[in-house]
């Protein structure tokens, strides 16, 4: 509790209430999110189930897979998570947002969570969280930032606008075991309340949850069974790792470990694009670590985008044997690196 209320008061998550809980990656953090968003906004479906309601999500269409996943495990089924439009630098159109939700309704569906994103999988885009939060505050949806990747940039000076209004969403997701080096698994789900996580996830087991209640018979608003507010019930000591972790290091010494990794990824992303046979794909300097480029003889993609894959998988295998591994991904002009 106490790592995980540090972590979120650094998101702007500074009321008594505030805090989080640790998670088994930032998929369950996603997942969970979600259905703290359904149980909160519609109480009636922790026991009676989705019922009625057409339950329809929104994300980028940048956004991390495991949103369609934590549908299907729902029950709403992935084809009602609404893919939204990036504009050119891969960040969710907010005036796009509100025409899928506006759009869902009129077809009598239940618009109820939106997934935003700081640092997507691909180009590392951080969406406008103040524009996205004003449109889920006038529908009355729940606000998730999947700061999985991005998220420990509120570290550093240099770099924490990019996470500009994140302290507007009902939910934050963010991996330490990923740009802070803590080792595997280390993963949080904050929030600005954890009586609202409490509401949504508890259930009666009296075999084992026995805090309903304080020793004078008033009823208590603090939450130390952490199994009665997750979806967890055995689980791991993982807040040790990142507790140990900001010891030793300092917020001082996370902030100078994101900083020089910014700063190996702003002086790649300028050598490719200074390189005769390389077309770069991401800003220069890019919104986070991901360098994303194209190989391509004089700088010239070719026309069909079959080629322009088919040259790097080739690449790609041809480096295997000698011992490196580097990750492509799907584009316009065909698959990069």
């Amino acid at each position: 509790k106490t790592t995980s209320r540090a972590l979120a008061t650094l998101y702007g998550f500074t009321a008594p209430h505030a805090g989080g809980i640790s998670t088994q990656g930032g998929s369950a953090s996603n997942t969970t999110s979600l259905i703290l968003a359904r149980n909160t906004l519609y109480p009636t479906t922790k026991r009676a189930g989705n019922g009625s309601h057409r339950f329809v999500l929104f994300t980028s269409a940048h956004g991390h897979y495991s949103l369609e996943k934590a549908a299907q495990m729902c029950g709403l089924g992935s084809d009602n998570v609404y893919a939204v439009p990036v504009d050119a630098r891969g960040r969710m159109i907010p005036s796009k947002l509100e025409e899928l939700v506006v759009k869902s309704k009129e077809e009598g569906k239940t618009p109820f969570y939106v997934n935003a994103t700081a640092g997507t999988t691909v180009l590392g885009s951080f969406d406008p969280f103040v524009e996205i939060s004003e449109v889920c505050k006038r529908h009355g949806l729940w606000m998730h930032v999947d700061g999985s990747w991005g998220g420990p940039v509120v570290f550093s000076a240099r770099q924490r606008a990019k996470l500009a209004g994140v302290e507007r969403a009902d939910s934050v997701a963010v991996n330490p075991h990923k740009m802070m080096g803590v080792p595997l698994t280390c993963s949080f789900l904050l929030g600005p309340d954890m009586r609202i996580f409490h509401r949504a996830n508890t259930l009666p087991a009296g075999y084992l949850f026995h805090e309903s209640e304080s020793e004078s018979g008033s009823k208590s608003e603090e939450v130390w069974d952490l199994a009665d507010l997750t979806l967890q019930c055995g689980r791991r000591g993982d807040s040790l790792k990142l507790a140990l972790a900001w010891v030793y290091y300092g917020r001082e010494g996370f902030e100078k470990l994101i900083d020089h990794a910014f700063s190996i990824a702003a002086y790649f992303a300028h050598q490719v694009s200074e390189k005769p046979n390389f077309v770069l794909v991401s800003e220069n300097p890019p919104p986070c670590l991901q360098v994303c480029f194209y190989y391509a003889r004089d700088g010239v993609l070719a026309q069909e985008e079959a080629e322009n894959t088919r040259i790097t998988s080739t690449i790609v295998q041809a480096l295997i044997p000698r011992g490196f591994m580097v990750d492509y991904a799907p584009g316009e002009r065909g698959a990069f690196f």
